[in-house]
């Protein structure tokens, strides 16, 4: 038993040798008895969350609303202290998600758009994506949708909306400073209950453990999936930006990809920007570092600057527009607003990778979010794919329910699955193409992606399925 718990022949900690003891205990006590169900003094749950971030939280929301589902008793953990709640009175955030028309969907459904719509949020109406080494570039005007982008959120404002739902339900219970220590899943599909102990000893029970812990998932691990997961050496910086006073219609979103790797500019209000500045560790140190003037200098040049060109995939543009009878790529091309100040204390960095999980389920659990998946920011979709995650779980466990399944039967979680992966990968698998195609200067490289790009700028029905897909 101890076993289960030594890592690459480490020592185990305190609280994993306080597992095995209670699990030792639970198998003396129930020598010669009939079979339970859940460990004694363990109290039981039809659906415990490990994890309360958006995902995991969203995820309680939802399953309260649903209407199938609302006599399920439900428990979050959140490892953190209790949420404090949002003030949109109050400063700008520097973690903003990008949320596309499904997530704004899913947000309707279960009651928080309209507590979001109260407070702030900026529609995002155009979007300009363009490359360093060469001319390539595509706009995402007025006639290529019928509705906003997407919508850029604070984090914290969608929590806020999100545990409002929460905490109006009454089959959901918030565990707060509630840390996974150990998991037990069961083998089959006899019956046995998941079971899971905390840090600080207490333990639970129920049908189904739903990891939405993020990419180090406890559940995950003990769920012994197979995970593909690679580190970029590359960091996220996000900043909060003031912007010159000869900003008309801060409604754009840029993205520039720059030659260790996209920045971009996400509108927040009319004066009001956000960052998203992948690059490389060191450079992103730097950059975090740097007295606001220099970093603010060194912003707007990344917008501005000319790179070294190849002169190859500028012909092959120019060519390309000759063709569809388009004007100069130059003449096409507009700057984002200049950026004036950084706000203080916003800046901070994070580092990027792909992650990938063999399996979303098993019997007794399921993952949702990043415990599942995790991707480059540079198309923002990341948390939009959680989102959908908690739309496939909910909907498919109200089948379930309906059809008489237990709510941990792997039979059934499986379409779960499907639908996750049938979605998911192709989109990751889009996502990581894209950062290694621009992590590289090699001229051949630099030409397919400069003609796919004008590619799409000029042909209507190909622009449109790209924004499709990034609207959800």
């Amino acid at each position: 038993m101890l076993s289960l718990f030594l890592h690459n022949g480490g020592a185990a900690s305190k609280g994993q040798l306080r597992c095995v003891a209670a699990r030792l205990l639970s198998t003396t006590a129930t020598t010669n008895a009939p079979t339970t169900t859940s460990t004694p003094g363990s109290e039981h749950f039809d659906i415990i969350i490990g994890g309360g971030g958006l995902v995991g939280t969203t995820l309680a929301a939802a399953l309260a609303k649903n209407d199938t589902l609302a006599d399920k008793r439900v428990l979050l953990l959140e490892g953190a202290g209790e949420f404090k709640g949002f003030d949109a009175s109050g400063l700008y955030q520097n973690r903003v998600s990008a949320i596309n028309r499904n997530s704004i969907e899913l947000f309707k459904s279960i009651g928080a758009w309209s507590h979001i719509e109260a407070a702030r949020y900026k529609p995002v109406k155009q979007m300009q994506v363009w490359e360093s080494n060469s001319d390539a570039l595509i706009q995402f005007q007025h006639d290529n949708f019928a509705s906003d982008v997407a919508c850029i959120i604070e984090n914290d404002l969608i929590l806020d909306a999100v545990y409002a739902r929460v905490r109006e339900a009454a089959n959901v219970q918030i565990l707060n400073k509630a840390r996974i220590e150990c998991v037990r899943l069961p083998k089959d599909t006899s019956g046995s209950h998941s079971e899971l102990q905390l840090q600080d000893g207490r333990s639970f029970s129920c049908e189904l453990l739903i990891g939405a812990d993020g990419a180090n998932s406890i559940v995950r691990k003990e769920m012994g999936v197979d995970v593909f997961s690679m580190n970029y050496d590359r960091m996220g910086l996000v900043a909060t930006l003031e912007l010159g006073d000869d900003v008309c219609d801060n409604s754009v979103a840029w993205q520039r990809f720059l030659p260790n790797g996209p920045v971009a500019l996400l509108p927040l209000n009319e004066k009001l920007s956000s960052l998203v500045w992948s690059t490389t560790v060191s450079q992103a140190k730097h950059l975090k570092d740097l007295p606001p003037a220099e970093f603010v200098d060194a912003l707007n040049e990344a917008f501005c600057r000319q790179y070294a060109r190849v002169d190859l995939a500028d012909k092959a543009v120019q060519a390309l527009n000759s063709f569809f009878g388009q004007q100069a790529t130059q003449n096409q091309l507009q700057y984002p607003p200049r950026v004036c100040a950084v706000k203080d204390g916003s800046r901070a960095t994070f580092p990027l990778g792909f992650l990938h999980a063999s399996s979303y389920v098993c019997s007794g659990a399921a993952l949702v979010g990043d415990a599942a998946h995790r991707v480059h920011p540079l198309a923002g979709q990341g948390v939009n794919l959680g989102f959908s995650d908690v739309r496939y779980l909910v909907e498919s466990l109200a089948a379930g329910a309906y059809a008489g399944f237990k709510l941990g039967d792997k039979q059934h979680l499986i379409k779960y699955e499907r639908k996750c992966l049938a979605k998911n990968v192709p989109i990751m698998l889009g996502v990581h193409g894209l950062h290694a195609l621009y992590s590289t200067e090699f001229s051949p490289v630099v030409l397919l992606r400069s003609l796919g790009v004008q590619l799409t700028q000029n042909l209507p029905p190909i622009k449109n399925l790209f924004m499709k897909g990034a609207m959800g």
